[in-house]
């Protein structure tokens, strides 16, 4: 029995995309952007945000699943420049690093 998609997943999943370190450092900049970690939904994420559910989302960063990006970790995606995928929930961005054989 497979699972429906809220028509909001699906926007944001249409919206979600490849992005370099260099594209998202004024982001960082401006202190909007958030990081998911390996291994979780990040339009799942991405969606609670958008529908600004306060208990999912204090879940994750109280988990450390949801963070916001700080200097040591901008400064590590400058040197190794991953594969990184991204998706806008205003006023946030919302980056994951994807391992390189995906």
């Amino acid at each position: 029995m497979s699972e429906q998609i809220s028509p909001l997943y699906a926007k944001l999943l249409s919206e979600t995309a490849r992005i370099s370190w260099q594209e998202l450092q004024p982001f960082f900049a401006r202190g909007a952007l958030l990081k998911v970690a390996l291994g979780e939904d990040l339009v799942a994420i991405a969606e609670a945000l958008a529908e600004d559910d306060p208990v999912r989302v204090a879940t994750w960063l109280e988990g450390g699943q949801l963070c916001k990006v700080e200097a040591e970790q901008a400064q590590d995606f400058l040197a190794r420049d991953p594969q990184l995928w991204a998706v806008v929930v205003a006023p946030w961005v919302i980056v994951q690093e994807r391992p390189e054989d995906e």
